[in-house]
């Protein structure tokens, strides 16, 4: 097997082993290369499978490439330079070497021809982007990655057993369409479910994002659920019933993110909500909604993740996230201000923003396929995403009643790796011709005609109008300190609760337990040997006839067993 056989991402994952032993200049110099490479031999790569082995009777597919796995790789290899270019001021070995040994697993997974070589890429990206929740070191992201390290390995779990399953039935590991008709399918589709954090299963996703450390957010919103939305639309593409789970996705979160004070942790309420896009593209499974799934899970990985460099700017800068103490920022901040305008219009489908060129493709399908309520979901969802991305949090960060805070623009590294994103969300949305080029299929779509120009910015424009309606009348919530909980609640209180409550339980019948024992045993001691003297072993002093009617019960007892 040759080196062009091996999947890209082992460049990042092998080549991160050396950045602990390199200083200063050559260390960023070198971890700049790292992802070039990569791309380099991603950009080269041909269809077909490579690195195929045997193991006990089953085949392994270490490199399969074709359109699909192609398009993530690329944005997931420009999405680790990127994130390299913002970390650079970062002095922390622990976050380098996870970053790029987490990008590395999952360009690597990616790739993956077979659902064993899948399992252990999928696991080694839960392993390595744990340290990047730990790397904050305090208390709360301990306890935070450690849940996030129970939830994304038990994912892998369910990968693994659903595999065992398959090839017990079918006799092949071949990563490829599975369906929800076997027990196995349905175990892999909960396992992709988990990281692509469907309703229910999401808590780890705003758990574990804002307390990771600023630049280990960037990495995270990157990789994880977009590599489930891969999976899903390799395994599961044309499953109805993710048309109403991602529907559901698409708008529930919103809510969340709408009262939430951590600025971070709606942002991440926010990336919830756009992968119920992408899982409803899925779900409907034409080749049109899945080149809408490809063209906005490449799209999001850029506007998503320069949304996180923004507020990871402001809490570098400004020492917190929290809109209840933020505000007048673009005065001290005016271009991480202008990046997260850029990034807001963006996720809203403003024309002439990437986002307008890719989230259409997949209501198109919708619509075209006659799924309306999925169709209506996914328009009220657009609203929200506008009213929270464009108008509250900018508000509050940017353009709200100063805090007072004196701060400088975000640092160089952070400014370009931010520009260099606003300028790619720019050029795709103005001539989204290159990233059609490269989708699953042949596109034959037209993003920018009069009625969906019109209609979209009919749209926003009302949109915006309702929000100064609700600002002026004071009807919306102030930001306010505090902790919102969805379904972590079972975790985060109702099991602890349950918990300490069978402890306790526990603890009252043993004590129970342990004074009927005394009570019997103070019998036996004054009914049977008259003994009325102080209690507990040592304290006793035994008759000759007691201790002698004990040694016989022992030896019979020995006896019996002994020849039995």
């Amino acid at each position: 097997m040759t080196i062009d056989q091996l999947p890209p991402g082992l460049i990042l994952i092998l080549g991160a082993v050396l950045v602990p032993f390199l200083r200063g200049n050559v260390r960023a110099i070198y971890m700049l290369l790292l992802p070039a490479l990569c791309g380099w031999q991603v950009w080269h790569l041909t269809p077909g499978e490579y690195g195929v082995v045997s193991l006990f009777d089953y085949t392994l597919v270490a490199l399969r490439v074709d359109k699909l796995s192609l398009v993530f790789a690329y944005v997931f290899t420009l999405a680790a330079f990127l994130a390299v270019i913002y970390s650079l001021h970062v002095r922390d070995v622990v976050q380098q070497v996870a970053g790029l040994g987490y990008a590395g697993a999952a360009i690597c997974a990616v790739f993956a021809g077979d659902l064993i070589t899948l399992f252990v890429f999928w696991e080694l990206t839960a392993i390595t982007s744990v340290f990047l929740v730990w790397a904050t070191r305090t208390e709360r992201s301990f306890r935070s990655g450690m849940r996030y390290l129970v939830v994304q390995v038990g994912s892998g779990v369910l990968l693994l057993s659903g595999a065992l399953v398959i090839v017990n039935q079918t006799g092949s590991l071949t990563f490829g369409h599975i369906g929800i008709d076997s027990i196995g399918g349905q175990l892999i589709l909960l396992s992709f479910g988990i990281k692509a954090a469907f309703p229910l299963l999401n808590n780890w996703l705003q758990d574990a994002y804002p307390e990771a450390t600023v630049t280990g957010t960037v990495f995270l919103s990157a990789f994880t659920t977009k590599l489930a939305i891969y999976a899903l639309a390799r395994g599961f593409a044309g499953t109805d019933m993710l048309i109403w789970i991602g529907a559901i996705m698409a708008v529930f979160p919103l809510f969340y993110a709408a009262i939430e004070n951590d600025l971070r942790r709606a942002l991440a309420y926010i990336l919830n909500h756009q992968l119920g896009f992408m899982v409803v593209g899925v779900g409907i499974g034409t080749e049109l909604a899945l080149n809408g799934v490809a063209a906005h899970a490449f799209a999001h990985v850029l506007y998503e993740g320069m949304m996180f460099m923004v507020l990871g700017a402001v809490l570098y800068r400004a020492g917190t996230a929290q809109g209840s103490v933020l505000g007048g920022l673009y005065k001290s901040m005016p271009w991480t201000t202008v990046f997260w305008i850029v990034g807001a219009a963006s996720i809203a489908g403003v024309p002439l923003f990437i986002g307008f060129t890719t989230k259409s493709m997949i209501l198109t399908a919708a619509s075209l396929e006659g799924h309306w309520i999925a169709w209506t979901a996914l328009v009220f969802a657009s609203v929200g995403v506008f009213f929270l991305a464009g108008i509250k949090i900018p508000y509050t960060a940017f353009f709200g009643p100063a805090s007072g805070k004196q701060v400088r623009e975000a640092p160089v590294n952070m400014w370009l790796a931010m520009a260099l994103s606003s300028v790619l969300c720019i050029w795709i949305g103005i001539d989204p011709s290159r990233l059609y080029a490269v989708l699953p299929f042949p596109v034959d779509y037209v993003p920018y005609t009069g009625a969906h120009v019109i209609n979209q910015l009919q749209l926003l424009a009302f949109t915006a109008l309702g929000a100064v309606i609700l600002f002026r009348c004071g009807v919306y919530p102030k930001s306010e300190p505090g902790q919102n909980l969805d379904s972590d609640w079972v975790y985060r209180r109702l099991l602890p609760a349950a918990a300490h409550g069978l402890v306790d339980s526990l603890a009252q019948a043993r004590d129970e337990v342990w004074r009927w024992r005394d009570r019997v045993f103070d019998f036996i001691l004054e009914r049977v040997f008259h003994y009325h003297g102080p209690r507990g072993i040592m304290a006793r002093t035994w008759a000759i006839s007691g201790a002698a009617l004990w040694v016989m019960v022992l030896l019979g007892g020995y006896l019996l067993v002994y020849y039995l």
